[in-house]
């Protein structure tokens, strides 16, 4: 049995700011983002969103643990630590 890969992302708003979240699939993720009522609401009304940096976890738990690490981040730091995990 084939365990799911989990996947942290970091998107940049129309606005220049950023989001982060949790996805299985960043391709759908980033879809609902920019054009669904499933994105988040925070992204619905910055539209378009790009993805900027995404790391891939072991497990849903794992991968809620690195989001909720990088939420905490200033602004500046938010990209540097996805290039540090690269």
């Amino acid at each position: 049995m084939s365990k799911k890969v989990w996947y942290v992302y970091l998107v940049k708003c129309s606005d220049s700011s950023f989001y982060c979240g949790i996805t299985t699939c960043l391709s759908r993720r980033i879809n609902e983002h920019n054009n669904t009522k499933k994105g988040a609401k925070y992204t619905r009304s910055r539209r378009p969103v790009l993805l900027v940096a995404s790391t891939s976890c072991h497990s849903r738990s794992e991968a809620l643990k690195v989001e909720a690490r990088v939420k905490k981040l200033s602004r500046d730091k938010k990209v540097s630590f996805f290039n540090s995990l690269a």
